[in-house]
């Protein structure tokens, strides 16, 4: 939890000890916890409340395109849905003042169980948007991962966060995989993340409907969305113009891609659907440092993703955004787990509250990855703003231990989880949890 998060404003004439602002803190719902923010942020008490705000601050074509789905958003609904087919069953009387939030992953320490998971042309959200997710990472101590297709370059970020992770769309060509995966390499990453459910893009018809697409077409369209959100045009997109020029698709190969306006230029991603295992084992032999897959749901594919010496897999859907009506994360996560023998299992897709992320824990996950609420986090209040979510959540991961009788995260499991309407027959629910 960040200093900030846990500064309480004193009663008039006094100075509060360290464990009266602690008693204050936890005696309401989040007692003033922004009241040195600004205005912008001060009414923000959980991730739920970024969305109605970062809404009204971006143009209606750039919110569609952070805030939608595919489809008919069934696949994004249902990670949430997930979440609540499952209760918790707390211990009492348990002495928890010594509760701690750290958590290892791939031999490193953090001081929260959850990161901020790779999202593609960020800094089209809030300037620098790379920059300032992985700064804001990096100074909360948990896990950064940048997207392939982000808009500023591998090396600046790893300036701004050298323990940042690095995440590549690759193709079934390798003759494009090994350039990138030689200059991830050359710029210091330790972590490479391989999304594997993007095979081919997702039918985003909402993006369509909006008249959105990457690069954005210029138009009066375009032009009018900008000058209705004038605290985005000018706080973002001519900023960003006048310190910076046209941005571009930084990292999607070992060379600079599309720019981000353009009326005729596109995004080469290559054949991605003739990406195949043999591929990730070469992958696996070139690439020196932590190797994770991101985007597995099937049991097999754990298994084989172990078979080829990765470190970890991310179970995700890739946030609702690929194939609707895919099964929710949090639903495919014991599965994994059971199936992964020694890798790390770790989930992204619909995690918003503390909750949700004791729920993952409890089902097998080691670790999870926000996406969205970040990214609107930053679009309010820029590095100050994902500050603030991450202090958000991790106040609420560290109530929550609390009133379920936790002291660390690895005591999490079954026995915590109840199913929210039990069936008829759960014996294959038990087995599998108890597995």
């Amino acid at each position: 939890m960040s200093a900030r998060s846990a500064k309480m404003p004193a009663a008039a004439g006094t100075a509060p000890t360290a464990e009266a602002a602690r008693e204050r803190l936890y005696s309401s719902v989040t007692p003033q916890l922004a009241a040195d923010l600004p205005r912008s942020l001060a009414r923000v008490f959980s991730l739920d409340d970024l969305e109605p705000r970062a809404r009204r601050i971006l143009p209606r074509r750039i919110f569609g395109f952070v805030e939608g789905g595919v489809e008919t958003n069934a696949a994004r609904d249902a990670n949430r849905r997930a979440f609540a087919a499952w209760t918790l069953r707390p211990r009492v009387l348990t002495n928890t003042v010594d509760r701690s939030l750290r958590t290892g992953l791939f031999g490193r320490d953090y001081a929260a169980p959850f990161g901020i998971a790779p999202m593609g042309a960020t800094s089209l959200i809030a300037f620098e948007c790379e920059r300032v997710l992985a700064e804001a990472a990096g100074a909360a101590n948990i896990p950064f991962i940048l997207s392939g297709a982000a808009l500023m370059p591998l090396e600046a970020i790893l300036k701004s966060n050298p323990d940042a992770w690095f995440q590549a769309y690759i193709p079934g060509d390798r003759s494009r995989i090994g350039p990138l995966v030689d200059r991830v390499a050359r710029a210091g990453y330790r972590t490479l993340v391989v999304t594997a459910d993007v095979p081919v893009g997702g039918n985003r018809e909402n993006n369509a409907r909006n008249g959105f697409m990457l690069p954005l077409r210029p138009g009066p369209g375009l032009a009018w969305d900008g000058i209705t959100h004038p605290r985005w045009l000018v706080g973002n997109m001519l900023r960003t113009l006048l310190r910076r020029g046209m941005p571009h698709f930084e990292n999607v190969d070992a060379a600079r891609g599309a720019p981000l306006i353009s009326a005729h230029a596109e995004r080469s991603f290559g054949r991605r659907d003739a990406l195949c295992w043999d591929d990730i084992a070469w992958i696996r032999d070139r690439w020196p440092g932590t190797l994770v897959l991101k985007g597995i749901l099937a049991p097999e594919d754990a298994a084989q993703a172990a078979r080829t010496g990765i470190d970890g897999v991310i179970v995700s859907n890739h946030g609702g955004r690929q194939l609707d009506g895919a099964m929710p994360a949090l639903a495919a996560v014991a599965d994994v787990r059971a199936a992964s023998g020694s890798m790390t299992v770790t989930m992204d897709s619909g995690i918003r509250r503390g909750t949700d992320v004791l729920k993952a824990l409890g089902l097998g996950a080691a670790f999870v990855f926000l996406g969205r609420p970040f990214l609107y986090a930053a679009a309010i209040g820029g590095r100050e703003g994902v500050q603030h979510a991450i202090a958000l959540l991790s106040l609420e991961i560290d109530r929550n231990m609390a009133m379920l009788g936790c002291t660390r995260l690895n005591e999490l499991g079954p026995a915590h989880l109840v199913p929210a309407c039990r069936p008829q027959d759960d014996s294959r629910t038990d087995e599998r949890l108890q597995a």
